[in-house]
């Protein structure tokens, strides 16, 4: 495969939010880098717990800039789909597992890491063994996928509805 970049698929909202996002991140650097400073100038670096949590900030905030980056670099920007009744890239779905009702889960379809973590909700990537079984099929309606432990589940959607932020 002479590609393997991964498109992400992100709605014009997402795109914007996660824009807003890398725009404070990088915004917030010089908060981070004076606060190492002034906690390095405490002296003894082994015993300064302060020095050691703005280090271990400034480096989830630089994780989170590349996750940013690589997300907005290989995004493709669509509009979330308007239609119920059917999963698509941006519905929610709701299923359950192999018959048993018991198991039912309600999650997106749609890109990792674009998440704004203000909802719990899962997300699938419509790449994954799940994503690409569910894609297109209506209420009611149920698929099968061969899950990553190489076991053969059926998967039934109740509802499939357009994602709202």
């Amino acid at each position: 495969m002479a590609n393997d970049t991964q498109v992400h698929w992100l709605t014009q909202d997402s795109y914007d939010r996660l824009t807003a996002e890398k725009e404070a991140l990088i915004a917030n650097r010089p908060v981070i880098a004076a606060e190492i400073n002034e906690r390095r100038e405490e002296g003894d670096l082994k015993e300064n717990a302060g020095y050691h949590a703005a280090r271990e900030q400034q480096g989830q905030e630089e994780a989170r800039i590349r996750t940013i980056d690589d997300l907005l670099a290989n995004a493709q920007v669509g509009e979330t789909p308007t239609e119920s009744g059917v999963a698509l890239i941006g519905s929610v779905v709701r299923a359950y597992y192999n018959g048993n009702e018991d198991t039912k889960e309600t999650f997106l379809i749609g890109t990792r890491g674009e998440g704004s973590g203000k909802d719990d909700l899962e997300i699938y990537s419509p790449e994954s063994p799940l994503g690409k079984a569910l894609l297109g099929a209506k209420d009611g309606e149920t698929r099968e996928y061969t899950a990553p432990n190489g076991k053969t589940v059926s998967v039934t959607i109740v509802t499939a509805e357009p994602y709202h932020s």
